[in-house]
């Protein structure tokens, strides 16, 4: 009990004292001028970047019965996090653009609680929880696109699978830096540019990607794929005290220099073909494959091998405020 009330009471150190700042965190409009130049890109569209896509259909994103108490920092339901959206097992072409219509849509359940284009787990949950490391890692990029899910944080978890977790407030970690499963990396908040346009009733979350062997796939069992979660087919938070020392993954420097060279837009080729360490360079360009699909028209696996899938993640949530999810569609 002890424990938990220490939890809490950081948490509200940490919440109320203002420490986080509302417009320039949470929300991630710091610097504005930046900010504002992309989310142009998100709207209309840049080099290679189609605009985004969304009509009458992306008002079902809005539930501002979740929103509202998740934005005030409460808990909407007891020890649960809330899943809003899973990964859209009926993806629309990424050439059109990213879409937040929902016009073909199915999740891992076979239900619908998705949309076109999403491709991660969003996990509702409020402003200012602290946000644990899933598995044991490294840090390999720390990066904030306003037009694409704000502040990211990006975690090479060996084995080929990396996540990312983005609409964060503030990261607590660096870049290099080797993490252990539960450890605290981030703040959460809802930075990025659909928190903007849809406050207060836009779901405060955090979209949780998961890349096997470079791709995007579904933490979930479906089909015979097995999950990616330890404890089963739901996740469950986590501790440190059986794993093993964190092994990077190994690529294969020919391929990660074949991706960059594919890549269409040439201010990304140089950037990260300027990158000297093989494992940075890998890792940012994973990153640039999959936030920028349309850059890249050739899909290339830069690991040295292909690596099966395996449950070694958990829910990146304390243990002391949460013992599971809830999906949306079940409350």
């Amino acid at each position: 009990m002890k424990l938990q009330d220490s939890a809490i009471e950081n948490h509200n150190k940490l919440y109320h004292t203002g420490r986080i700042k509302f417009w320039g965190e949470t929300i991630g409009l710091h610097p504005f001028s930046l900010r504002m130049q992309q989310a142009k890109i998100a709207l209309r569209g840049e080099e290679d970047v189609p605009a985004s896509q969304y009509d009458l259909s992306s008002l079902k994103q809005l539930k501002p019965g979740i929103a509202i108490p998740l934005w005030l920092g409460k808990q909407k339901v007891e020890r649960k996090v809330i899943i809003t959206n899973c990964f859209n097992h009926l993806q629309t072409p990424i050439e059109q653009g990213w879409s937040v219509k929902i016009t073909q849509v199915e999740d891992f359940r076979k239900r619908k609680l998705t949309y076109d284009s999403h491709n991660g787990t969003d996990f509702a949950i409020p402003i200012g929880t602290t946000l644990l490391a899933t598995a044991p890692g490294k840090v390999v990029l720390i990066k904030s696109d306003f037009n694409r899910g704000g502040l990211k944080v990006f975690i090479d978890h060996g084995q080929g699978l990396m996540t990312c977790c983005a609409h964060l407030a503030r990261a607590l970690v660096k870049e290099g830096e080797v993490v252990q499963r539960s450890q605290p990396i981030a703040i959460t908040g809802y930075s990025g540019l659909d928190s903007l346009v849809t406050f207060p009733f836009g779901t405060p979350h955090v979209h949780f990607n998961t890349w096997l062997n470079g791709e995007p796939i579904d933490p979930f069992p479906y089909g015979q794929a097995a999950s990616l979660w330890r404890a089963g087919d739901l996740p469950t938070p986590g501790t440190n005290n059986s794993d093993t020392a964190f092994s990077e993954s190994f690529y294969d420097e020919a391929q990660v220099d074949r991706a960059i060279v594919a890549c269409l837009t040439s201010s990304s080729r140089r950037r990260l073909a300027a990158i000297q360490d093989l494992n940075t360079r890998a890792a940012h360009t994973i990153a640039e494959m999959n936030y920028y699909p349309t850059r890249f028209p050739e899909r290339i696996n830069v690991y040295r091998a292909s690596h099966p899938r395996q449950g070694v993640l958990d829910l990146p949530f304390d243990k002391c405020f949460f013992d599971g999810v809830v999906f949306a569609d079940e409350l």
